[in-house]
């Protein structure tokens, strides 16, 4: 019997092992902004939806099931396959169905600013880079998932890893964001993490069956969407969203 190891083919310069480039991903230090955007959060603490760490878990853990589970992870997932298959159509459509369903102005502009961060991100680490090209004939820089998925290719993981990085860059982000607008202690943060990490691989599982089906994708959050647009005239706030 053959018990050799197969030898993992080392990844491109510049790249790290697809362990690391999800750590890279989903920390906070990426350049791309996302610890100034609560999404919807801050105006749910001011209106007293959330006004403690049970509350806060309620909240974000219907955002995870009912916003990412249903459609910014399918399309994510969508996005990566069409980044390495080069198919600028499926992009185009990612991008228009992101933007279309994105219910208040800073909830576009949220997604608009990060995905164009993301990618300037990436021309400075990876000059060059074909998938660079590829942004380039898009037309327009890529919202937030699509942007995501684009630096996932190009540091080589795949659709999984990208959706895990990209579930838990998420809820890194909205637990940051629960400790500075609630606000919580350091220790509401960790079980706020551990709890909601738990309903991350089966969001990631439901997301990656919807890849090919993107007219079961959803984006219904009506709470969400009245929230958000009163957060853009709310007299003091700390995030942009």
């Amino acid at each position: 019997m053959d018990t050799t190891e197969a030898v993992p083919r080392a990844p491109e310069p510049g790249v790290p092992a697809p362990e690391m480039a999800m750590m890279w991903l989903s920390s906070p230090a990426l350049p791309v902004g996302g610890f100034s955007y609560s999404e919807g959060l801050e105006a749910a603490v001011d209106a007293g939806i959330v006004l403690d760490e049970a509350g806060a878990l309620r909240w974000l853990r219907g955002q995870l099931q009912l916003v990412l589970a249903r459609g910014e992870l399918p399309a994510a997932a969508r996005a990566h396959a069409a980044w390495r298959a080069g198919d600028l159509q499926a992009l185009r459509e990612v991008q228009s169905w992101v933007l279309a369903t994105r219910e208040s102005a800073e909830l576009r502009l949220q997604s608009q600013q990060m995905g164009r961060s993301m990618l300037d991100w990436l021309a400075r680490l990876l000059p060059g880079h074909a998938l660079l090209e590829r942004a380039a004939r898009l037309g327009a820089a890529p919202c937030w998932p699509v942007g995501f998925a684009l630096g996932a290719c190009a540091l080589e993981l795949d659709a999984r890893r990208c959706l895990q990085a990209l579930g838990f860059a998420w809820l890194d982000n909205q637990v940051q964001a629960a400790l500075r607008a609630v606000p919580l202690g350091q220790s509401s943060g960790q079980r706020l993490l551990h709890a909601l990490s738990q309903d991350l691989p089966a969001a990631v599982e439901g997301a990656l069956e919807l890849r090919d089906r993107p007219a079961q994708w959803q984006s219904f959050s009506p709470m969400l969407a009245v929230l958000s647009a009163r957060h853009e005239t709310q007299y003091s706030r700390l995030f942009r969203s």
